[in-house]
This record gives C-alpha cells, sequence and structure tokens, in this order.
C-alpha cells in the first residue's frame, strides 16, 4: 500500500514541480534595468521615465531608470552588451548611439550584431532655423543669401558628428554652398552664439528649438520629416521643398544585448505598442515634440540598419571621421 501510495504521488509530484519551474522561468518575475545613455534631467531622460512608468504597468513589473552618460552612449552602449541576454537590461538607444556615432567614429561595440533591437519609441524632426535678424524668411532667400555671402556665413552644431551637424552638412551638400562650420559641447552654447549673431543658422531638434521660435530670437524655415509638424503647421518640409533625404530626424528605440530569446522580445515589443498606442501618450510626449512610432522588432532593426548607411555615406562624402 505504501509503495502503491508512493508510485501514485510521484506524478503529482513532477507535475507540482513542472509548474513550480514554469512559475519562476515566467517573463519578466524581477524588476527590469533600463539604462538611458544621458545624465537625468534632461529630454531622454524624460522620455525614458515617461514609457517606462507605462510600460511598467503592461509588464507587471518594475524598470529601474539607470542614467549612463558619457562617452557619447559609448558607456551606457557597452554596459548592455555586457549584460546577460535575459530581458532584464536594456538600453534606450537614439540616433546618436545607433545612427552618427557609428557613422563617424570607431567605436567599442557593433550597433548591429552587438544589439538585439526590440522597438522604436518615436522621433522628433529637426528645424532649420537661422537668427532672428537674418535677412532671410523662407528656404530660397537663405540659399540666395548664402551664395551671395561666400564664406562669410556659419552655423553651429551640438557637437562634431552629432546629428545637427550632420544635417547641417546634407544641406549644404544638397544646395552646393559653403558654411563655416563651429562646434559647441551641445546645443545650449550653440544655441547663445546664434540668437547673439556669432552664427546665422543651426538645425538642433524641433523641442530645443520651440522655446527660442515662441520668443522670436530664431525664425523657422523648414523641417526633416515625410509631412509638416504640428508645433509648425506653417513650416514647410524639406521634402517640399525639393530636398531629398531629409526623413531624419531626432530618435529613440528600445535594445538589449544580442541574444535576446525570440519570446522575451515579442512580449516586449507587444507590451511597448501598446504603451506607445495609447490615446494620452503622444501628449505626455509632445514635452519634446516626439511622435510615437510603434514599430515591430523586424521593422525597428531595418529603420536602425537604413539610418546607419545613410549618416556612413555623408560622412564618407563629406569626408567627416572623428576619433574615439
Amino acid at each position: 500500500m505504501q509503495r502503491r501510495h508512493l508510485l501514485q504521488a510521484v506524478p503529482a509530484a513532477l507535475l507540482l514541480g513542472a509548474a513550480g519551474s514554469t512559475r519562476a522561468q515566467a517573463y519578466p518575475s524581477r524588476a527590469i534595468r533600463y539604462i538611458v545613455p544621458v545624465s537625468a534631467g534632461g529630454g531622454s531622460d524624460m522620455v525614458g521615465r515617461t514609457v517606462t512608468d507605462r510600460w511598467s504597468r503592461q509588464l507587471g513589473q518594475s524598470f529601474v531608470v539607470d542614467n549612463q552618460g558619457g562617452g557619447g552612449g559609448v558607456i551606457a552602449c557597452q554596459a548592455t552588451t555586457r549584460a546577460a541576454p535575459d530581458g532584464y537590461t536594456l538600453l534606450q538607444g537614439y540616433v546618436a548611439t545607433h545612427g552618427t556615432s557609428p557613422a563617424t567614429r570607431k567605436l567599442p561595440y557593433d550597433p548591429i550584431k552587438d544589439f538585439t533591437m526590440v522597438g522604436m519609441i518615436g522621433g522628433t524632426p529637426n528645424v532649420l532655423v537661422v537668427n532672428s535678424q537674418t535677412p532671410v524668411n523662407n528656404v530660397k532667400e537663405f540659399v540666395d543669401y548664402l551664395r551671395k555671402n561666400p564664406g562669410r556665413l556659419s552655423y553651429g552644431s551640438a557637437g562634431q558628428g552629432s546629428l545637427t551637424h550632420l544635417t547641417m552638412e546634407l544641406f549644404k551638400q544638397q544646395i552646393d554652398s559653403f558654411m563655416v562650420h563651429i562646434p559647441y559641447r551641445g546645443v545650449a552654447p550653440a544655441f547663445t552664439d546664434l540668437i547673439g549673431g556669432q552664427t546665422q543658422a543651426m538645425f538642433p531638434g524641433l523641442a530645443a528649438a520651440m522655446p527660442h521660435i515662441r520668443g522670436g530670437r530664431v525664425k523657422p524655415l523648414a523641417v526633416t520629416g515625410a509631412v509638416r509638424h504640428p508645433l509648425l503647421k506653417d513650416t514647410p518640409t524639406l521634402d517640399e521643398l525639393g530636398f531629398k533625404g531629409f526623413d531624419a530626424m531626432q530618435w529613440y528605440g528600445v535594445m538589449g544585448p544580442a541574444g535576446l530569446p525570440a519570446a522575451v522580445v515579442a512580449q516586449l515589443n507587444d507590451t511597448l505598442n501598446t504603451v506607445l498606442k495609447a490615446p494620452d501618450m503622444r501628449d505626455k510626449l509632445s514635452i519634446e515634440a516626439i511622435d510615437p512610432m510603434p514599430m515591430s522588432s523586424e521593422q525597428f532593426g531595418q529603420f536602425v540598419r537604413a539610418d546607419i548607411a545613410r549618416w556612413t555615406r555623408l560622412a564618407r562624402d563629406r569626408h567627416i571621421q572623428l576619433d574615439a
């Protein structure tokens, strides 16, 4: 009798053990580390905290935002590539870490092979602005003004190899004209000199430009992107004006280390897209002028590869290659 009861109990114990093992392995079963490659308090940090606040509710687990600024995102990227590919370490990559920097610098990581693409968050366009005293009111007048003043005008950027730098170089390439490039340590000091008249033009992100546009300190001439932006409904896109290749933008997306399990990627992508499609998420991200852009993980991977290819071609054509 005891032996029979024991044999009957064995399958039940195995089933209970299997169930317990399944519960233990269910993802996510603990907090997720979310690396943001900038210091706390900036626009990128705000995006990360806004998205993960909602995302945690979808997944039923908290996110711990880990700000790792420095090295133009290199430190954060290396920390991600070294993490276990289990879904408990994610990176908020963006156009610098997986677009402009790979195109212009030698990096200690491969932006494609060393990461698993999870999904896009969204993007904001760049806007061509000029000093308010510059005697132009549209792109045609600006191009004419440049050609009448060869070598006399300059533009600022947030630094060598930044999106603000490369976007203006693309513009210069298409108009076949010249402006002196003045790189700054960030967009804020670049705006100071633009407003003061030390430089005449810039291609900043829309969120950084809007306070100065509203204050009348700079004039917007055109935006990048496929369609006009709601914040600047009267400002045309460069595409409208006949310039091609200006669908570039400041974008943010989520990725993990290489080798994330497909089931984990699918769960993360599905829940992230649910967050981005919420009716009020656009309003929450509008502080940074970001439009949510939900994509599949495959689409996001294609987007990143295309962005790197775009800026690599331009960097080669304009002889822009910076030291690591």
